[in-house]
């Protein structure tokens, strides 16, 4: 049976957080399973240098009361991420500055310091049978997954699943989208990363998400839920249906309905809570697709693909000339020229990582005409 927790939060006020934690955690056995002396790596997402008001980070008043009732039971907590750029030290401090994580410190917990790398072989995998990795993950005993629920270019939606690329060291993340370019490979690709590492519990800070322009550059959305599961694909499926997304929606959801991960819908979950109640009208979804898909062979069936499929574009208005895009493109498709990005439509591979990490939020995903007209007649 899939559990899903959910336990409304109208805020980010401690004894609010707290509150509402215990009561997603309860359903699920609560932390029974942690015992004394155990060490627990809280993966966060720490994506980039943003405050916890802009929504694209886990807050860090979830962290911290997290991390409270993991010391009850006696646990060790470490709290840790690798963020894209550099994965040194004095790039991720500046990142726990920024996130708020001194305040995650003061409830008890240890910032991650050990900025080393590893090598993994997965049998198992589908697509990721070698990869390198953080070796912080190596010092815990346990590590629980607490994402943030936001929107996302390329896969629609980030959450659990997504979160878990994080393990993946910042400066290599360009070269994972560039091994894996097409979204079936890049979602496979992260389910075999949650299958390596196999967080003990995931959860959702959906107090309050990002819509629009995600997962960085998007506007903060109340949503008012804490979300808990003990798979972070069931998390996931949960979440999508909060913000309006099913199944063909998520590439990532797609491909762990295929290993047998999850069920096709929200409705096969067993959901503790009031699921309805926190879901979210008129949340704006960064969609590619709605389960339309030309599986047509040859010249023609990738002519149709590159019509339909969505892009990345600048708002020159918002652009500042900066060149974090160009130097994040892990395909070199983009040029600065006149301080403005130009890109190079055969060389893009539509990772979205420009506008993931454009800090302006002038990059942003672009659908073109057809397949706006294509889905309306669909019932978009």
């Amino acid at each position: 049976m899939f559990d899903v927790s959910v336990a409304r939060c109208a805020d980010y006020a401690p004894e609010a957080v707290t509150r509402a934690l215990r009561a997603a955690l309860e359903p699920l056995g609560g932390l029974d399973w942690v015992k004394p002396g155990m060490r627990v790596g809280i993966k966060a997402n720490l994506v980039t240098f943003l405050k916890p008001e802009r929504a694209a980070t886990t807050h860090p008043t979830v962290l911290c009361a997290l991390t409270q009732l993991l010391r009850e039971r006696g646990a060790e907590v470490i709290v840790g991420d690798s963020p894209g750029g550099l994965y040194t030290a004095a790039y991720v401090n500046r990142v726990y500055a920024a996130t708020g994580m001194k305040l995650v410190e003061q409830a008890g917990a240890a910032l991650n310091r050990n900025f080393g790398e590893r090598q993994a072989s997965f049998a198992g995998a589908r697509v990721a049978r070698r990869f390198t990795y953080t070796a912080w993950l190596d010092d815990v005993d346990a590590i629980i997954d607490v994402c943030k629920l936001k929107s996302h270019g390329m896969m629609s939606m980030s959450a659990a699943v997504k979160n878990l690329f994080g393990v993946i060291p910042g400066t290599l993340k360009p070269e994972y989208h560039f091994q894996y370019p097409d979204e079936r490979a890049f979602a496979d690709m992260l389910i075999d990363l949650n299958e390596y590492f196999r967080p003990r519990l995931s959860i959702a800070d959906a107090i309050v998400g990002m819509e629009g322009n995600g997962p960085t550059a998007g506007t903060p959305r109340t949503i008012g839920a804490l979300l808990a599961a003990h798979t972070p694909y069931a998390l996931d499926l949960a979440c999508a249906e909060v913000i309006g997304l099913a199944m063909d929606d998520v590439p990532t959801l797609r491909a762990a309905h295929d290993r047998g991960l999850c069920p096709a819908t929200a409705a096969e979950l067993r959901v503790h809570g009031d699921l309805a109640a926190v879901r979210v009208e008129g949340f704006e979804n960064i969609l590619q697709r709605r389960g339309l898909r030309f599986q047509s062979a040859g010249v023609f069936g990738k002519a149709v693909e590159r019509l339909l499929a969505s892009k990345p574009g600048v708002d020159a208005d918002e652009c500042v000339g900066c060149g974090v895009c160009a130097k994040t493109c892990p395909a070199h498709a983009i040029a600065m020229r006149d301080r403005l990005p130009v890109i190079d439509r055969r060389a893009c591979i539509r990772c979205f990582c420009c506008q993931e990490f454009c800090p302006k939020g002038a990059m942003t995903v672009r659908r073109p005409l057809a397949a706006r007209l294509l889905n309306r007649s669909h019932g978009e």
